[in-house]
């Protein structure tokens, strides 16, 4: 073997052994990394971790829970779900929960609102809104229905109305909405002739007041009594200012139907539909004397009283003769002292009254002129006790006619004529004996 062929030889051996130490070494650093990788991986924990609903198993060297959410670069928010808090220690096989919170718009009343929350429900949203809301407020969508961040949430607040329901008053609840809806959430009912003081589509609003009149037809049959028509006949057989009824009036007997509307049980329209006669009426037929009568009776010398105050008369009015009337005259003998024995007596409050006044016509009931003949001896009397044209006896007078009547002769009353009116104010009040002589 040449020197150069074992150089050859030797160097080759050399390099052999070289590469076999650095293989070795290789083989020794690489053992002792697998058995470091392998110390080092066996000392970390196993976490669970729960993001937004999906599950993963992350091995961690990280002591606290915000140290492993660094290292898996997650930013917990502050209305976030977190199982743990941030400090809590990385226990072997811990299990971390971690729900990002949405954001939720809720608009009340027209106003809009957000809230940030994990959880999906109406109820849960609203109460992290902070929004109370009452049995009687309107939620959209209900409370308990789950939602997504694109759901839009409103909430009506209610509020008081007053409903006058024919007689009755009351306060309920209610949300922005129209009559016609509010009176089907109340139930209120209306028939075809009840009305509502508001148009149906009108909105409610708060302080509203809604007033229901309940109407009502109802048939009333009455039975009226028809007053009985007067009808006057001369009679030329009575004296003047004397009435005597022919036939006697009858009232008739009516029965009626009418239609009745009430409005809250008050009725407020009446209408006649019919009428049926159930017995006529009897007209009344009254005579009225014509006949006149004219006295002339002479003074006589009578005994005077002592009369107490003075009165001032008042003469009553009467209607002037017809000019067709039949005139009668009557002589009366002059007074005597004793008294006529055979006619009817009784006591009479007298008065006396003079047709020479102010004002006064001088004409009697029975159409005596007393101005045109003031020597008569006249007498004004209650027909129902002294017929007119009556003679008579009074004490104190004489004898008179019973010729004239006043509106405050009444009953055993009467009041004498005198032609001075200083005589009949000096005559005053009496009680005095009368006789009816025919």
């Amino acid at each position: 073997m040449t020197k150069e062929e074992e150089d050859n030889n030797y160097s080759t051996i050399k390099t052999s052994k070289k590469k076999s130490v650095i293989i070795t070494l290789a083989t020794v650093l690489m053992f002792a990394a697998v058995m470091v990788f392998a110390i080092y991986e066996g000392t970390k924990n196993t976490v669970t971790m729960i993001s937004n609903g999906e599950k993963e198993e992350v091995k961690t060297h990280a002591e606290t829970v915000e140290t492993f959410l660094a290292e898996q670069e997650i930013k917990v928010g502050q209305d976030d779900y977190l199982s743990h808090t941030a400090e809590a220690s990385i226990d072997k096989d811990i299990v971390i929960e971690w729900t990002k919170a949405d954001q939720f718009t809720v608009t009340v009343d027209g106003k809009a609102t957000s809230a940030w929350t994990t959880s999906n429900t109406v109820e849960d949203i609203l109460a992290k809104a902070g929004i109370e809301v009452t049995e009687h407020d309107k939620v959209t969508p209900a409370l308990n229905e789950e939602v997504d961040a694109n759901t839009a949430i409103s909430v009506e607040k209610a509020y008081e109305v007053t409903i006058l329901d024919g007689l009755e008053e009351k306060k309920v609840w209610s949300t922005s909405t129209t009559v016609a809806d509010f009176l089907k959430q109340h139930k209120i009912t209306l028939s075809d002739l009840d009305r509502v003081e508001k148009e149906m589509d009108e909105l409610i609003l708060p302080g509203s007041e809604v007033k229901v009149v309940r109407v009502e037809k109802v048939t009333d049959v009455v039975e009226d009594k028809v007053k009985f028509a007067k009808e006057t006949k001369k009679d030329s057989s009575l004296l003047k200012g004397s009435e005597k009824v022919v036939q006697k009036g009858e009232e008739g007997l009516v029965e009626k139907t009418y239609e009745i509307v009430m409005e809250n049980g008050k009725e407020v329209k009446r209408e006649l539909k019919g009428e049926k006669v159930l017995k006529e009426a009897k007209k009344q037929v009254v005579a009225v004397g014509t006949k006149t009568v004219v006295a002339s009776i002479s003074r006589g010398a009578d005994t005077k009283a002592t009369a107490p105050a003075p009165k001032k008369a008042t003469p009553a009015p009467a209607p002037k003769p017809a000019a067709t009337s039949t005139k009668t005259t009557q002589t009366a003998a002059p007074v005597q002292s004793s008294e006529p024995s055979s006619s009817r007596e009784f006591y009479v409050s007298a008065t006396a009254y003079t047709a020479f006044c102010t004002g006064c016509s001088g004409i009697t009931a029975t159409g005596i002129n007393l101005k045109a003949n003031p020597h008569l001896k006249v007498i004004a009397v209650d027909p129902s006790v002294i017929p007119l044209g009556s003679k008579v006896w009074v004490e104190g007078y004489g004898y008179a006619i019973a010729g004239d009547t006043g509106g405050a002769i009444k009953g055993n009353k009467i009041d004498i004529f005198m032609p001075d009116r200083s005589a009949a104010l000096a005559f005053g009040r009496k009680q005095v004996k009368i006789k009816i002589l025919d």
